[in-house]
């Protein structure tokens, strides 16, 4: 028959059944001591453990600092760039009439900038709207102030198409165009999203619009970045924001 004996809450099966301590060569109580020697070992081995865990969570915690501190520093660069230096980056695109213009064209004169494009449905043709009457009302006779409308999609937005499309609007807002790449590499460098959207998804190679920016960026004389007018914006505060733009030159 085999005995069970509980002991500190441990099992233990003996085949041989009940025998005194002298038949397993232990002295009277080394059966307890043995179980007090495991359990002392379990105790060392679960403070090895929890030990363990420890110095991963506090390794845990010294790298998760790390990566906020990074994070941190990125954040105040990147804002520090865009206050120091001209907002966006350098290019060589094609005014509506045709003619070269560069990054040049942002110096010198506050500018109100509109990424969008002629087929867009109701953005653009708000925005150019609103912008237009701002500007009127900001700066009447066009000394203090500029705009421009960027396309986001080069492949339909001729330099002549976007003359004749903002000429329906603004006679102040100039247009400007470029080759799909040169025109991808203004929309990066300036923060700007934008993307081609398929108006039937059976037909990616259809006709499409584009999600964009629908923010009017605002640059001072130096082309550098000095706040956005939403869409939709109450006409107040885009009214002051304009004004602010042309005190600071």
């Amino acid at each position: 028959m085999t005995h069970v004996y509980l002991l500190d809450d441990a099992i233990e099966t003996n085949p041989r059944g009940p025998a005194d301590n002298a038949e397993l060569d232990l002295p009277p109580g080394g059966r307890r001591d043995i179980w007090r020697q495991r359990a002392h070992l379990g105790a060392v081995i679960a403070g090895i453990g929890m030990k363990t865990v420890r110095i991963i969570l506090w390794a845990a915690v010294v790298v998760l600092a790390g990566v906020l501190g990074w994070l941190t520093l990125e954040m105040t660069r990147s804002k520090q760039e865009l206050a120091d230096g001209p907002f966006g980056v350098p290019f060589q695109l094609v005014a509506q009439d045709g003619q070269p213009i560069t990054e040049q064209a942002f110096r010198g004169k506050p500018t109100a900038l509109f990424f969008g494009f002629t087929h867009c449905p109701e953005v653009c043709p708000t925005t150019l709207y609103e912008l237009d009457g701002w500007l009127a009302k900001v700066d009447p006779d066009g000394t203090k102030l500029q705009a421009y409308f960027i396309t986001v999609d080069p492949e339909r937005d001729t330099p002549e198409l976007l003359g004749q499309y903002i000429s329906n609007v603004s006679g102040r807002i100039k247009g400007i165009s470029g080759s799909p790449d040169k025109i991808a590499e203004v929309i990066k460098g300036f923060r700007v999203y934008a993307k081609k959207v398929p108006l039937d998804e059976k037909d990616p190679n259809g006709d499409y619009t584009m999600d964009h920016t629908a923010s009017v960026f605002l640059l001072d004389s130096q082309g550098r970045f000095s706040g956005t007018i939403a869409y939709q914006e109450n006409p107040d505060t885009a009214v002051k924001k304009l004004e602010n733009l042309a005190a600071k030159g």
